[in-house]
């Protein structure tokens, strides 16, 4: 199955490239089925193959993204949690987990704008209740693109140091997700605390 896998993506990267990395995550963000963090994995293995280049790489998995997740925002800004609703079915979010995640996000909020990318189901749903919230874009943009700009690497620098091994980071985030929302965590408060003390030098 592993061998199938990596001959699939592998076409896949070779023909599309870049490009194909930043749709594949634009839709996977919005609510598609498309294992994300498999994908993203594996390029990092091509960029360690020398295939596609880090910066390249980086830069594609972001705005893949934070495009995705933009678009999520501007439909629930508009059509709120009647819409969602009605498609989450068709997008693999169920009733249960949007009321899970609603409660959640009443609770954290931005923070969870950055942390939830680390949650499989729940990245695909922040966007959806920042928008029916009234968040100002702003604000969202801030936290939501910093949250995918570190989930992108995050799973980059990860398939590109696991080389061969790539296919295993799908055990270690089903054994250890919990691990990488604590990382994802630390780092987003100190970033958080970081441009506060900014915002203090300039006051």
């Amino acid at each position: 199955m592993e061998v199938a896998v990596e001959q699939h993506l592998d076409f896949f990267v070779m023909k599309y490239g870049y490009v194909g990395v930043f749709f594949s995550l634009a839709l996977g963000v919005i609510g598609l089925p498309i294992p994300d963090e498999v994908l993203m994995t594996y390029t990092g293995y091509a960029v360690s193959r020398g295939v596609l280049q880090m910066p390249f790489a980086v830069l594609s998995a972001f705005l893949g993204a934070a495009a995705g997740i933009t678009v999520s925002y501007l439909i629930a800004s508009k059509w709120g949690l009647p819409l969602l609703l009605k498609v989450g079915p068709y997008l693999h979010l169920n009733p249960k987990k949007i009321e899970s995640t609603q409660k959640l996000f009443a609770k954290y909020g931005t923070f969870l704008l950055i942390v939830g990318y680390f949650l499989p189901g729940v990245r695909h749903i922040t966007a959806y209740l920042a928008g029916m919230s009234g968040m100002k874009y702003r604000v969202f943009a801030v936290f939501a693109y910093t949250g995918a700009f570190l989930w992108s690497i995050t799973f980059l620098l990860l398939g590109r140091a696991l080389e061969k091994e790539w296919f295993k980071v799908t055990v270690y985030v089903r054994h250890y997700g919990l691990t990488f929302l604590l990382i994802g965590g630390a780092i987003a408060i100190a970033w958080y605390l970081l441009m506060k003390y900014r915002q203090s030098l300039k006051t």
